[in-house]
């Protein structure tokens, strides 16, 4: 039985699975969309939501606590100085989900995950 077991596995041993969902949230703020299967999307989309909520507060311990999960500075420069300042008037939801559709080789379904108001270019 899987009662209060919270979170998908997606088949990788924990270590690797928190770099994984690191590495992703990292390439969504450097990039702003990233296109990932919809399992993925849907496991880094808490992760993300929550490090725009700390970007939004600004200050040094906030900056701190986001530094834990983002390892680049020049991503954690551009989230607490470009992303968390453009998405300060929005209440939550600060992500969005395309379903591109099934991916070639194993059919897994794919989706195109990006900032709300994200800077075209």
């Amino acid at each position: 039985m899987r009662h209060n077991i919270m979170g998908r596995r997606l088949g990788r041993s924990s270590k690797h699975r928190k770099s994984m969902f690191r590495n992703l949230t990292t390439e969504l703020f450097r990039h702003e969309r990233i296109k990932t299967t919809e399992a993925r999307a849907k496991s880094i989309r808490p992760i993300a939501e929550k490090l725009v909520t700390l970007a939004r507060r600004g200050d040094l311990h906030a900056r701190r606590q986001a530094a834990r999960e983002l390892h680049d500075p020049a991503v954690l420069q551009k989230l607490f100085d470009d992303i968390g300042p453009r998405l300060a008037e929005r209440n939550g939801g600060y992500t969005r989900m395309y379903k591109l559709g099934p991916r070639r080789g194993d059919a897994a379904n794919m989706v195109l995950l990006e900032l709300v108001e994200r800077e075209e270019g």
